[in-house]
């Protein structure tokens, strides 16, 4: 308290607008970015696709956005998945992610999923991995390399991913639609619910999930990506704000810690003076942070 008291106010009140974050990995704080790829490639957007075969119980659509890269070479992907407590919300929240992840030279897949309660767990993983099929059946015409797709949300859409991200290594999560096909080489994820049975029976949760802790506690550990945590985890970046009611911010310590312990590379980017909506909405560097971390691993595969 004493050096806050000193000049930390001095430094951070002047940027509380834009924002003040501690940034960990396995090591400790991380001071610095390493270099971030230019945002310069020229963006198509193609019209909106039905990603879901005809029998689907609903016809869901994804907006994809293809870089203007070099025409010899692979590019990766992104799956982003929007939030609103699983049952409400659209893509139109990553719209503006997705257009900065194509100019780094990604191709996007931005997708709708089924809603609760009308349609509980596992419904919306199967819709991710039905999309990942999808994306696969595309590499070849929209040049992606499959082994480096990368998942990237924000609250419930966080949770998806990062559930799809460990749902390969887990048979109860894998079919019918998962396998190969569900594969992420890395998760980008904001206000990630990591561990269901952390919230006291909420609304949304249980009509996600079907039923309360009581009820369907093997449900609630299913669908808790934390209690799936293994060496083949995808690296994760998690950003988060302190100052969040709505998904405390120890679902982000605790999970960061797990991934640590397995030995899975993983970053923690704290924003101070934040809470749930605000620390999407004012997301600062968080972003490009992530951005920075997706580019590492995916060099590093």
């Amino acid at each position: 308290m004493g050096r806050l008291a000193r000049g930390g106010w001095g430094l951070c009140l002047p940027l509380l607008l834009a924002g003040c974050a501690t940034h960990l990995d396995r090591n400790g704080e991380v001071t610095t970015l390493n270099d971030v790829e230019p945002a310069d490639h020229a963006v198509e957007r193609l019209a909106p696709l039905t990603y879901t075969p005809p029998d689907w119980p609903e016809a869901l659509q994804a907006r994809v956005l293809l870089p203007d890269t070099p025409a010899d070479r692979l590019r990766p992907a992104a799956l982003l998945v929007h939030g609103g407590g699983w049952q409400r919300r659209s893509p139109d929240d990553m719209d503006e992610i997705a257009e900065r992840l194509a100019q780094r030279g990604y191709v996007t897949v931005n997708v709708a999923y089924r809603f609760a309660p009308e349609h509980r767990f596992p419904a919306q993983l199967h819709d991710l991995q039905q999309a990942m099929a999808w994306i696969h059946d595309r590499a070849d015409a929209w040049r992606i390399d499959t082994d480096r797709i990368v998942g990237v949300g924000y609250s419930s859409g966080a949770h998806l991913v990062s559930l799809l991200g460990v749902s390969a290594n887990v048979d109860a999560l894998a079919k019918p639609h998962g396998g190969d096909h569900a594969r992420l080489a890395a998760v980008l994820g904001g206000g990630l619910p990591s561990d269901l049975f952390k919230f006291a029976d909420g609304r949304l949760v249980v009509e996600f999930i079907g039923g309360t802790r009581a009820e369907k506690p093997d449900a609630y550990r299913l669908a808790s990506p934390i209690t799936h945590v293994d060496v083949d985890t995808p690296p994760h970046f998690l950003f988060h704000g302190r100052w969040d009611n709505l998904v405390p911010v120890d679902h982000a310590t605790d999970f960061h810690a797990a991934l640590v312990a397995q030995g899975v590379e993983s970053e923690l980017y704290l924003q101070h003076y934040r809470g749930h909506f605000t620390s999407f909405l004012m997301r600062d560097g968080a972003i490009e942070a992530g951005i920075a971390f997706l580019d590492r691993q995916l060099r590093e595969e």
